[in-house]
């Protein structure tokens, strides 16, 4: 496919089902994923598989979280439960801040979040789709300590990844003008 194409054509599916990517496909995604600009080489992001059980477990500590909340409901707490079944695949998107005096924590996100772009782009490319998802599962502590991360480590979003099922999004004809600003 080409470059501008695949940028221009990428689109976040609907529905996903299986097939995911191999692991031979994965290591070309992670590949990419790891050519976001990065300031310094301090290489912030990590990433988190989460295949076949690990789907088991993610429900576990997503439905842990949910007990956690006061006043929450029966349906929400079934809706956290069902959550990591959206996809046969997600990536957790982690962010590891470093101390450093030219690079803030905050440059060190956009690179983690470049990342994530180029994981759905490679996604696309190669026949799959990816979602972006953030919400109450992602910035948060307590998931983060279920997941084992460190204190100086952050989840930014999970990446729901499969085969497009069903009828994707009509990609908006957007006006350029209303974007861009000329001095």
């Amino acid at each position: 496919m080409d470059a501008l194409d695949n940028i221009l054509t990428r689109v976040s599916a609907r529905l996903l089902k299986s097939p995911h990517p191999s692991q031979a496909e994965m290591k070309h995604v992670y590949n990419a994923a790891l050519r976001a600009p990065d300031h310094a080489w301090l290489r912030p992001s990590s990433f988190i598989e989460v295949v076949g059980n690990g789907l088991d477990k993610l429900s576990e500590i997503f439905s842990e979280f949910g007990e956690t909340l006061p006043d929450i409901t029966d349906e929400i707490k079934e809706k956290y439960k069902m959550a990591p079944y959206r996809a046969p695949m997600i990536i957790i998107l982690v962010n590891t801040s470093k101390e450093h005096p030219k690079v803030p924590i905050i440059e060190q996100k956009l690179s983690t979040a470049a990342s994530a772009q180029n994981i759905l782009l490679s996604l696309h490319a190669l026949g799959f789709s990816g979602i972006w998802r953030t919400g109450k599962f992602a910035f948060n502590p307590f998931i983060s300590s279920k997941l084992g991360l460190n204190d100086n480590q952050e989840i930014l979003g999970y990446l729901y990844v499969g085969t497009s099922d069903g009828e994707n999004k009509k990609i908006p004809s957007l006006e350029i003008d209303s974007f861009v600003k000329k001095l």
